[in-house]
């Protein structure tokens, strides 16, 4: 039996986003997630006594300030040698806009080379002890715009080959398209598993809810969340391989604070103080599943009530106790990122539409796209020629307008719609 672990977009010394700092926030445990996290991966080697470790790019986040960044992370590499461990990484685009990156020596494996696979050819790794070949090629530039699967070596004969690759692979959303690349090129190249990074959510492709699929290829997600779009656990995945080349995949926590989403039903609330109650029951759901973690969490108020007017009248007010709260039950350990009130008032709440004219094909359309794909769809995609007009620095999250992202256009419409009936009812 043979163990690796997959991981990628380690981004180290990345800045956690969207994170507004006020009294009882939790600014020293999160200020070195990403360093921590790093520590976990390593950890996690070391304890599983695994084979070897695969990192599929973006070991960093750019240019680093200094060269603290990139001694950090070769500290880390060293203690994976020192544990005998062997391990492979490929320079994603991030790695590839850094100059002080390519300044840096890296250790090298017991084979004599170094831990980095080559930039200018897909280049193959024979890890003869276990008859395992590890394929892949580092990005020379941040825009690497060709499909780079096609040049990739033919796998060895009867051994376990594995493909390493960054890469936006066809029909994932929320990245830059780069080393573009379909599950059918992946699959022509005979490999028996792909090492994928890029896509910070982990995923297993194609996303059609089989089982394994030969080959696997998957994404391991970034090994610790930046901001309130990269929710829930972070990690890599322990890979398991049998004397028959049968593959097991476990995905493991690396994560040291984590970003979640708490929604609180306001439905049928006759006061403040049963809204707040009701925030403290979500939120020690919530707190009972982080194993301990600090949490970055973004608090979303929704359902019709009998306090709709005096939530959005005091939204300063109602934001302030609801932070006084987290920082109270959490002792300190929950950072409240944003509090988004998506109450209605009763009537809005009863039903369709009762308002006629334009005011009602408003209300009604509004209505309909949060529920139907394809009026979501056809909306999304009228929004992309807009999005084309728009500066770049606009589209970047957190906070940026995701004009062609379906889930952010939801969750867009249902801030919207209650705020301006509001308005319209003034």
């Amino acid at each position: 039996m043979m163990k690796f672990l997959h991981a990628a977009d380690l981004h180290l010394d990345s800045p956690l986003e969207g994170l507004e700092n006020y009294e009882g926030a939790p600014v020293d445990l999160i200020r070195s997630a990403s360093r921590r996290a790093l520590e976990n991966l390593v950890e996690l080697a070391i304890q599983e006594r695994v084979d070897f470790v695969v990192i599929a790019g973006d070991l960093y986040n750019g240019d680093w300030r200094d060269f603290n960044t990139g001694l950090f992370f070769v500290r880390q590499m060293n203690k994976l040698c020192d544990a005998g461990i062997r391990h492979y990484l490929i320079a994603g685009n991030h790695d590839a806009a850094s100059v002080m990156t390519r300044k840096l020596r890296l250790p090298v494996n017991p084979d004599g080379f170094s831990v980095m696979l080559s930039s200018d050819h897909p280049e193959t790794r024979r890890l003869e002890d276990l008859g395992v070949a590890i394929h892949g090629r580092s990005f020379a530039h941040q825009a690497e715009t060709k499909n780079m699967v096609p040049d990739y070596p033919s796998p060895v004969s009867t051994w376990f080959n594995i493909g390493m690759l960054h890469t936006s692979l066809s029909g994932t959303e929320d990245h830059d398209t780069y080393a573009p690349c379909t599950f059918v090129d992946l699959r022509s190249k005979g490999y028996d598993y792909w090492a994928l990074g890029h896509i910070h959510k982990r995923s297993l492709l194609p996303a059609d809810g089989s089982p394994l699929v030969a080959p696997p290829a998957l994404y391991s997600g970034n090994i610790q969340g930046r901001h309130i779009r990269e929710c829930g656990p972070r990690g890599c995945l322990l890979v398991t391989v049998d004397s028959r080349q049968q593959v097991e995949v476990a995905f493991r926590a690396l994560d040291v604070f984590r970003w979640e989403v708490c929604q609180v039903s306001c439905e049928n609330a006759t006061s403040l103080d049963e809204i707040l109650a009701r925030f403290g029951q979500a939120l020690r759901r919530l707190m009972e599943q982080q194993e301990g973690r600090p949490l970055g969490l973004r608090v979303r108020l929704e359902g019709a009530t009998a306090v709709h007017q005096e939530v959005t009248s005091h939204r300063v007010a109602v934001t302030a106790e609801i932070r006084s709260m987290a920082t109270t039950l959490s002792d300190g350990k929950v950072w409240i990122e944003k509090v988004k009130i998506g109450t209605c008032s009763r009537q809005q709440g009863l039903g369709p539409s009762q308002h006629a004219g334009p005011l009602g094909e408003l209300e009604r359309y509004l209505e309909e796209i949060p529920n139907s794909p394809e009026a979501l769809a056809s909306l999304v995609s009228e929004l992309k020629d807009l999005a084309k007009k728009l500066p770049g620095e606009m589209m970047q999250a957190p906070e940026g307008l995701l004009l062609d992202n379906p889930a952010w256009v939801r969750e867009l419409i249902q801030d919207l719609r209650p705020m301006l009936f509001d308005r319209f009812q003034q």
